[in-house]
């Protein structure tokens, strides 16, 4: 086992109460309440506890993540042991603190104890150390798969490779599987090391994996995506007599070309899928034409456009809100929409991302009978507005009794207000300084689990400032502190320069 690391350090990301909700399968945990009483008060007097679950960024391509589970019983345990890994700098305090109480380890345990420290790998690693020497526990391919990711994901990749050597012989069978390889792959991808990465797919055959098509793909994607497309080019022609070049492996290196922004070698790569035996499918036209937008060439992305209707080979509704954006975006709305129209005559039903580009571009340019026009008409063919189109028809409002209404209009087609509306909605009344509509919305948020986050203090700081009300904003930023939460840049020099006015040492 890896050698013992001391320091661990804690996390300190927003607390979202009902986020413990989405990943649930009861635990067994055996605790005393005295143990319980004990442990909270150990950290009741240091700061309050903030836990999320950062987003697993491995490609789409790859195997999914682990499967978490929760509940109330197992939640307060996971909390318990964050603290714990939070405050004992060293695994020696840390192996007294956890046991203190009794604990029946099992995998769901520790991999949403690992889930909380995907950016912090010395707890996470203190962790599984520990659980590793409880009796009656081993790990099984979640635990050792996202402690493997997490090393690698924090570019400590000797340590990564460690852990993987010193997979016990007996557990192979059962731990390794294909997303191990795929973690592997796209970390040693991440890191810049090439050959690390390649090998990885190679080392398949050792734990009895077949060197298959969708392995290969995976170490594809894995180059691509940190900008080793030349390199996952020239693997793809060497290697087309062993895996054969099918237009998805073509699509995963034109898609590298076009997000490295290489116009030149994306245009020479689709050329020779246009020169191959092998036909371009749609989502080979959706990268291209999206490349081309992006490139500043969107009379050639129209063209190609067009040309896909004449060939029979109908745009799906992805390409088409491509064009039907970028052409907004070059403030050329009528041609969006005739665009839009003619998606509805060949049968190419608009979703809610066609109608969201449309009222995002109009509303910037105070057309609302026709925003209004189309939401009504989203409403008839069943493409309900999402939060997005509301946050965009939001931003043009003036006075906070349209708030209201459209707030109303949203309850009726049953789109939850999330994060970012009320925060947005916060803005505008701390613009307009309807002090009513502050508290409510401030009592919403904390009611609904949506909240106060960090955006939501940093609109208070910088509205109250900009009223020239300095007591209230730094009222504002030490509750902010209080909780732990990360100031940004901009907010810190505010902070600075209300001190200094105020003559505060």
């Amino acid at each position: 086992m890896i050698s013992r690391l001391s320091k661990a350090k804690g996390s300190s990301s927003l607390f979202i109460p009902y986020i413990y909700q989405r990943f649930a399968t009861p635990v067994k945990v055996f605790v005393s309440r005295s143990q319980i009483e004990l442990i909270s008060n150990s950290f009741r007097s240091k700061e309050a506890h903030f836990f999320s679950f950062p987003r697993r960024d491995l490609h789409s391509n790859e195997v999914d993540g682990p499967s978490i589970s929760d509940n109330d019983s197992n939640t307060s345990n996971v909390v318990m042991i964050q603290d714990i890994l939070k405050y004992h700098e060293n695994d020696c305090q840390l192996e007294k603190a956890l046991d203190q109480f009794t604990l029946s380890v099992n995998e769901d345990l520790v991999v949403q104890v690992l889930c909380r420290h995907r950016s912090a790998w010395r707890p996470a690693l203190s962790f599984f150390n520990w659980a590793s020497s409880q009796k009656g526990y081993s790990h099984g391919s979640r635990a050792y798969n996202e402690m493997l990711d997490i090393l690698g994901r924090t570019k400590q990749i000797k340590l990564m490779q460690q852990l993987f050597d010193e997979i016990p012989k007996e557990r192979v069978s059962s731990v390794i599987n294909n997303r191990t390889f795929a973690i592997l792959m796209h970390r040693y991808a991440g890191a810049h090391k090439v050959q690390e990465a390649i090998d990885s797919f190679y080392k398949r055959k050792d734990y009895g994996l077949e060197l298959d098509l969708i392995g290969f793909q995976t170490l594809l994607t894995s180059l691509c995506r940190f900008k080793h497309v030349e390199e996952a080019e020239a693997l793809f022609i060497q290697k087309q007599n062993e895996f054969p070049p099918v237009i998805k492996s073509r699509n995963i290196i034109l898609n590298g070309w076009c997000v490295l922004g290489s116009s030149h070698e994306a245009k020479r790569f689709w050329n020779d899928i246009i020169s191959s035996k092998c036909k371009p499918d749609l989502f080979t036209y959706s990268i291209f034409i999206n490349s081309l937008t992006k490139a500043g060439k969107l009379e050639t992305a129209v063209k190609l456009f067009t040309s896909m209707w004449e060939k029979g080979c109908d745009p799906d509704v992805t390409i088409c809100n491509t064009i039907i954006d970028q052409l907004c975006f070059k403030k050329r709305i009528p041609n969006a929409l005739e665009i839009f129209g003619e998606m509805n005559e060949r049968g190419c039903l608009p979703d809610v991302a066609t109608y969201n580009s449309l009222i995002k571009h109009l509303c910037k340019i105070r057309r609302m009978e026709k925003v209004y026009e189309l939401l009504s008409e989203m409403d008839q063919k069943n493409c309900p507005p999402n939060s997005r189109t509301y946050c965009y028809i939001l931003k043009t409002l003036q006075k906070p009794e349209e708030v209201g209404n459209l707030l109303r209009r949203m309850e009726r087609t049953g789109c939850k207000l999330d994060s970012d509306i009320y925060n947005l909605i916060l803005n505008l009344y701390v613009g307009w300084k309807y002090h009513i509509g502050i508290k409510s919305v401030w009592a919403e948020m904390e009611k609904n689990g949506q909240g106060p986050d960090q955006r939501s203090y940093t609109i208070m700081i910088h509205g109250l400032h900009s009223q020239g009300k300095l007591d209230e904003a730094l009222e504002y930023y030490s509750k902010m502190k209080s909780k732990g939460m990360v100031l940004e840049p901009r907010t810190r020099l505010l902070i600075k320069a209300i001190h200094l006015k105020r003559g505060d040492k």
